[in-house]
């Protein structure tokens, strides 16, 4: 069975002041184009299909565009989708059902009640079954009310609780979707810029790897960055464009997984992504510069870095002439890495809990106690849940 892994569309997103809405509907019509190419079994996007909560009238005609033209391929492919922490679950859910007729299956919340469970399309191959389990992304206080009386405060003991109920037969193959942070022990994957920033609260936001191991290939979505975590059937795909300077050296693609029978290795491949315009970083002298945007071309989106020692003549208009995408330009040389490295000398940055045991040895001359720092965590907890 061969099927798409992609994540993270984030549609309607600006890079700095500049709308991607057009880059997104050239690499999403891309994507179709792919589909219709390789004619998977099934497309797999793993969360986060809007930037915003409340996304614009545009960024729903974009996803409309997307999921009308993998609709009209045939045979039909069905797609599989799920609610990232970008996404709003009652706004994504609109049309579900509607759109389940269509083969276009969506989950946008966890179970809630006794009598739900994960959503669960099953395909057939030449193997027998496939599973596929869509996991939405979750927070502890999503999933209290299921488990009455249990402690569940973080974001591992919450995923563990949910995929422990559903009582899942191995000896078969299944296929998980989830958007979450996971890490492989105390490692964490690689990230980007363009990833929420959001509190880190001693890790509790992170889920272990060890607790998805077992499925034949677990399709991640959260992290902008295409990357395994442990092992190679468990993969964040990336975005589909650059959605930050710092993924500037990625490669972006989709994920094309091909599962063959029970107890063998997935095939993994990727197929790469072509944007209308690239996001890189330019350094050197003013004309230097200005020279590169003849030569190389000038429609990308591009940060500058300006080397000169002198004092320059209103550099920004001369390269917002020169690049009609400029995001920032910034100035470094002797005088401004001088001033830097003063700037940084006293910079620290903690997280929250370190501040509150800092602040607390200092009011109350000890350390706090287990108990005093669990309170905190659990505040702190519910100050995250309301970002």
């Amino acid at each position: 069975m061969r099927f798409f892994h992609i994540s993270d569309l984030h549609i309607g997103k600006q890079l700095y002041s500049y709308s991607l809405l057009p880059d997104q509907r050239a690499v999403l019509k891309e994507i179709t184009e792919r589909a219709k190419e390789y004619r998977p079994d099934a497309i797999l996007i793993a969360g986060d299909v809007f930037d915003r909560s409340i996304p614009s009238g545009e960024a729903y005609t974009v996803l409309d565009e997307f999921l009308t033209g993998l609709s009209e391929i045939t045979p039909q492919i069905p797609v599989l989708l799920i609610a990232g922490n970008h996404d709003s679950a009652e706004r994504l859910d609109y049309a579900s059902g509607f759109l389940e007729k269509h083969q276009i299956h969506i989950a946008v919340s966890a179970p809630e009640r006794e009598d739900e469970y994960l959503k669960k399309i099953t395909l057939t191959d030449d193997f027998g079954p496939v599973h596929f389990y869509l996991l939405p992304f979750l927070k502890p206080a999503y999933v209290r009310r299921l488990f009455p009386g249990e402690e569940i405060n973080d974001y591992e003991t919450a995923v563990r609780r949910i995929l422990e109920r559903e009582n899942l037969d191995f000896s078969e193959r299944n296929v998980l979707l989830s958007h979450q942070f996971y890490k492989n022990g105390s490692t964490g994957p690689e990230t980007s810029d363009s990833e929420q920033a959001s509190l880190n609260i001693g890790g509790l936001d992170s889920v272990d790897v060890s607790l998805v191991e077992p499925f034949n290939y677990v399709a991640l979505g959260h992290i902008h960055g295409p990357q395994k975590v442990k092992s190679p059937h468990i993969r964040y795909c990336g975005t589909p464009l650059k959605y930050s300077l710092s993924e500037e050296k990625q490669e972006k693609s989709i994920t094309m997984v091909t599962l063959g029978e029970k107890g063998t290795d997935p095939l993994i491949e990727t197929l790469p992504l072509h944007p209308m315009r690239d996001v890189r970083r330019i350094k050197g002298t003013l004309e230097e510069v200005l020279k590169k945007a003849e030569e190389e071309g000038s429609g990308d989106f591009v940060s500058v870095t300006l080397t000169d020692e002198e004092e320059l003549y209103r550099p920004g208009e001369r390269l917002q002439k020169a690049y009609e995408y400029l995001l920032e330009y910034r100035i470094e040389n002797r005088r401004t890495r001088n001033f830097m490295e003063e700037s940084e000398k006293d910079l620290k940055v903690e997280d929250p809990l370190s501040v509150f045991r800092t602040f607390y040895e200092e009011v109350q001359g000890v350390a706090p106690d287990e108990k005093e720092e669990a309170f905190m965590s659990r505040i702190l907890e519910k100050a995250r849940e309301e970002i």
